[in-house]
């Protein structure tokens, strides 16, 4: 076991925000956390990072060390974890290059450290063509980018993911978490919150539901997808029909299918569900490129092609 947490509860003045989840993260895995907005997925991760104290009579190990025993600054340099917070919080009026150097600051290993900085490079190459640019002018996606690679940048052991998905279309959403896969395939052990439930399940091996503070299920990816309370208060959503031309041969769109919930009920209708409620296709090259507009958590406007 690498991380064990146990009885973990923080407030936020006189408002408890935790009240004493326990759970734990194998070596090599990839655990999601899952729960509505507001529910304490962040602040989980913050505590584990030691951005917030916890309540006393929390108990947090990380490799058999106690993770309070370590300040913030220390669970970094030391323990190897690294923490890509909601909102990337890049220093966007500093450059690719620039923002990878800051994460350096306590190693000393320059051959380490060029090779990192070449393996961010390989798993995303856009960043390399965008090295001299400002973080602040990058797309969503590609400051997603640059947080997951300043993070691999700063310690390769165990990588705490805050809402990697959030803003992201979800072809830049795919990249993203194809990276991730190939991160915990070379070694890096993942703890994922998201409130994209159906994402973070289809990429973990395990999973946890956190509602108002509390855990209230945990068990193997594929029994969360299943289990028809995750799917009612995660799964669901509202579904909207139309028609979509000539794009259920292209691989792209079988791909798609399967990551946002598209449902095929007639040769050329389809269903939507969860949070996408704009699909639109356009012609690129020999085949089809696509975008999709998120809106909240309910369909509003019909699928509709160009």
């Amino acid at each position: 076991m690498l991380l064990s947490v146990e009885n973990l509860s923080v407030s936020y003045g006189n408002i408890k925000a935790l009240h004493g989840i326990s759970f734990e993260v194998d070596e090599g895995e990839i655990v999601c956390i899952i729960g509505a907005n507001g529910a304490g997925k962040s602040t989980t991760l913050r505590a584990i990072s030691r951005l917030l104290p916890p309540n006393s009579g929390s108990k947090m190990l990380f490799g058999g060390e106690n993770l309070l025993d370590y300040p913030a600054d220390k669970v970094v340099s030391e323990l190897g974890i690294s923490h890509v917070p909601e909102g990337r919080r890049l220093f966007e009026n500093l450059t690719v290059m620039e923002n990878l150097k800051l994460a350096t600051f306590a190693r000393s290993d320059n051959t380490a450290i060029e090779a990192d900085r070449e393996r961010v490079f390989s798993i995303f190459p856009r960043l390399y063509e965008r090295i001299n640019q400002k973080a602040g002018t990058l797309s969503g996606g590609e400051q997603q980018m640059l947080a997951v690679g300043r993070a691999m940048m700063s310690a390769r052991k165990f990588m705490l993911l805050d809402e990697p998905s959030m803003g992201l279309a979800p072809l830049l959403m795919m990249d993203v978490f194809s990276a991730l896969k190939e991160i915990n395939d070379e070694g890096t052990t993942i703890l994922l919150v998201e409130q994209n439930a159906r994402m973070a399940l289809q990429f973990a091996q395990r999973g946890y539901v956190l509602e108002t503070g509390t855990l209230v299920l945990e068990g193997p990816s594929q029994e969360l997808l299943e289990n028809p309370d995750v799917k009612k208060a995660y799964l669901g959503g509202s579904r909207v029909s139309g028609k979509v031309k000539r794009a259920g041969q292209h691989p792209s769109f079988l791909l798609l299918t399967e990551q946002v919930g598209l449902r095929q009920v007639s040769r050329n209708r389809y269903l939507v569900k969860a949070d996408f409620v704009a699909l639109r296709w356009r012609t690129q090259g020999n085949g089809y490129a696509c975008g999709i507009k998120r809106r909240g958590t309910r369909a509003a406007i019909p699928l509709v092609t160009s």
